[in-house]
């Protein structure tokens, strides 16, 4: 299992899921010292396509305070995504067709390498929110429930 790095559990909320992907990220030395001091937060990130590449905008890296003097940290910076050729194609068709959106789900550690889920996803109505959250808190209610059934007073 990859260490997680962050995760954007917005992105569950807003979305509905279809499928996901996972990329690589070109990314700067102090971002990748930021990243792993958790100096990141992709809770506004989505992912566009430029001249048949993908990039991911709204991932907010913040510098950290030890970094070199020559380099100026962007915090905002756009940064590219790796993935296949194959794989982006087939993305870029789904987008345009079919009306879905791209959302960075997290970022975590591949060996060495900083990777990122992204899900092809379509929006939610206010009516599916809702229901989402009728279902967290049920969920959450009958959890309280086992428990204290379980651990309640038995009659022997």
């Amino acid at each position: 299992m990859p260490a997680l790095i962050a995760e954007n559990r917005r992105a569950r909320f807003e979305y509905h899921i279809e499928e996901t992907y996972e990329a690589g990220l070109v990314l700067q030395g102090w971002e990748v010292k930021a990243i792993r001091a958790g100096q990141v937060q992709l809770t506004d990130g989505y992912v566009v396509i430029r001249d048949g590449e993908l990039h991911m905008i709204g991932c907010r890296i913040n510098a950290l305070r030890s970094a070199s003097t020559h380099v100026n940290p962007e915090a905002d910076r756009t940064k590219k995504l790796l993935m296949k050729g194959e794989e982006i194609r087939r993305l870029i068709g789904k987008v345009e067709q079919r009306g879905f959106t791209m959302v960075p789900l997290n970022l975590h550690f591949k060996g060495s390498y900083v990777k990122a889920d992204i899900a092809l996803a379509k929006g939610k109505a206010d009516h599916d929110k809702r229901n989402t959250i009728k279902e967290r808190d049920w969920e959450r209610e009958k959890g309280r429930l086992m428990r204290h059934k379980v651990s309640g007073p038995s009659k022997d």
